[in-house]
């Protein structure tokens, strides 16, 4: 399949790009080794049973059987056959699962998976997700985004807001937790690596991540480097929150200008964080002279500081698989994919659990998973125990828990081995690093790739476990790291 943005250290130059990207969506089909691949785009990973049904179908109909999760929280189908175009497009519609064929593959929208589900949840940012879907989908400039841009929405516990977003919405939350971010509080929006951030009015963030994102179209027309991505803009056209904050203004939303808004979330820090999320991508810096702002801003005189004090209680982990106990009775159950691969009998499981014992929704997670809310208390652990016996990650001490994998061969032809095969068998002696020592960086996700670019890693810090010629070769990837600072040890 086409690559994941390559691993880019600090300092190196910005790719040129001269052609549109190759990223495959519902509607544009990739020919890989294995048949034709379409990925699904589903916004903050929300799926109705109609919708999960829907998915399974086209695997079973028209691919392999299964369903691939992305670190984005999409689905992809593969092992396609060719003319199945017409038949895909009918299924996934039918559906509601492609609202608008013009923008299928920009509706890159990631969000905080247990948002408004667990006991001491932050703000539900998942209204954000709905309301930005609709304006993205409404949006002719925004026809002209790349396939691989991304919005991320951080409902205030910091899981998803270090994961590479080009606009990142990071929710603040009040003394209490409970006000949701439809409703009122605030919201910090940052721009790619830009450590500084703008505070906006919660209901206005939908439009305030769109007005970004036409702000970065501007900025990529005019560097004429065919820019995909905000990290991939020239220095001297990088987009900064001061140029957004001009947009803002233009589109009547006011901002605060928050000097240093990569600082905790909350005055007393993040309500909970990944438990080894790594450093956020990119540098931490401010830019000593990052030029005038776009017009006039406000700057926050104590811009570090959230709208309320107090000690914010602690939020589950959303990368853990388990039972998650929500405030008002009812539980959650979050399980992984290993490897990110389901067979439709395991989706339809799902599917059916959501259905019959939970709310009727499924949750995709960036950490190829799916959540199932709403399950009663009494119900969660018998429904826990089915979906372990079917072979789902279902407890955090599972040996495939943090463990990823690119699709290696036979599905792509560029990989050198068949990866997938080869952490099995290392998974099988308990040694997930070849050459059977322990991983470099203790508790970071662990990702094996058949070839240098290594499709879906992770971000953050990971530990790199590459296919060469010579055999695997493991690094540990720090993004605030220069290339001589990598460790990398041949196996």
């Amino acid at each position: 399949m086409p690559p994941s943005p390559s691993i880019r250290p600090l300092g190196s130059a910005p790719p040129l790009r001269d052609r549109g990207d190759a990223c495959p969506g519902a509607l544009r089909l990739h020919a890989a080794a294995d048949g034709l691949l379409a990925r699904v785009r589903v916004p903050a990973g929300d799926l109705t049973v109609r919708q999960a049904a829907a998915l399974a179908d086209a695997a079973e109909q028209l691919g392999d059987g299964f369903l691939s999760l992305t670190s984005r929280g999409n689905v992809e189908l593969r092992g396609l056959t060719d003319g199945c175009d017409g038949r895909l497009a009918g299924l996934l519609g039918d559906a509601g699962l492609l609202p608008s064929a013009r923008h299928e593959r920009i509706r890159n929208i990631l969000a905080s998976p247990l948002a408004g589900l667990d006991r001491h949840t932050p703000a539900d940012v998942r209204w954000w997700a709905r309301r930005l879907d609709a304006l993205l989908c409404a949006s002719e400039s925004a026809t002209a985004l790349s396939g691989r841009f991304l919005f991320v929405l951080d409902d205030g516990r910091g899981d998803v807001a270090a994961l590479g977003g080009d606009v990142s919405l990071v929710a603040e939350r009040d003394g209490a937790g409970e006000r949701t971010a439809a409703d009122g509080g605030t919201a910090l929006l940052r721009v790619g690596d830009d450590p500084a951030a703008l505070r906006i009015a919660g209901p206005d963030a939908p439009r305030a991540a769109l007005a970004a994102a036409e702000a970065f179209l501007t900025a990529a027309e005019a560097s004429g480097t065919g820019a995909w991505r905000v990290r991939e803009l020239p220095q001297e056209h990088a987009l900064t929150a001061r140029d957004v904050a001009g947009a803002l203004r233009a589109a009547g939303i006011a901002a605060t200008h928050v000097p240093d808004g990569a600082r905790p979330f909350t005055a007393t820090g993040p309500t909970t964080t990944h438990p080894n999320p790594g450093p956020a991508a990119g540098p931490t810096t401010t830019d000593p002279n990052p030029g005038p702002a776009a017009g006039p801003t406000t700057t926050d005189p104590n811009p570090n500081a959230a709208p309320a004090a107090g000690p914010a209680p602690a939020a589950a982990d959303s990368s853990a698989p388990g039972v998650v106990e929500g405030a008002d009775g009812h539980h959650a159950l979050a399980v992984l994919a290993p490897l990110g691969r389901l067979s439709a009998a395991q989706w339809r499981l799902l599917t059916a659990t959501a259905a019959q014992h939970g709310s009727g929704e499924l949750r995709l997670t960036p950490w190829r998973g799916v959540v199932l809310p709403g399950l009663p208390a009494a119900a969660a652990a018998d429904r826990l125990a089915a979906l372990s016996a079917a072979g789902l990650i279902t407890d955090p001490s599972s040996p495939w828990h943090r463990l990823g994998a690119c699709t290696g061969r036979p599905g792509c032809a560029k990989s050198r081995t068949d990866v997938r095969a080869d952490l099995a068998h290392a998974v099988a002696a308990g040694a997930p690093v070849p050459g059977g020592s322990p991983a470099p960086a203790p508790g970071a996700p662990i990702y094996w790739s058949g070839c240098e670019r290594r499709c879906g890693h992770p971000h953050g810090t990971w530990v790199d476990v590459l296919a060469t010629a010579d055999g695997y070769q493991v690094s540990v990837v720090r993004p605030d790291a220069s290339p001589a600072t990598q460790e990398t040890r041949p196996q």
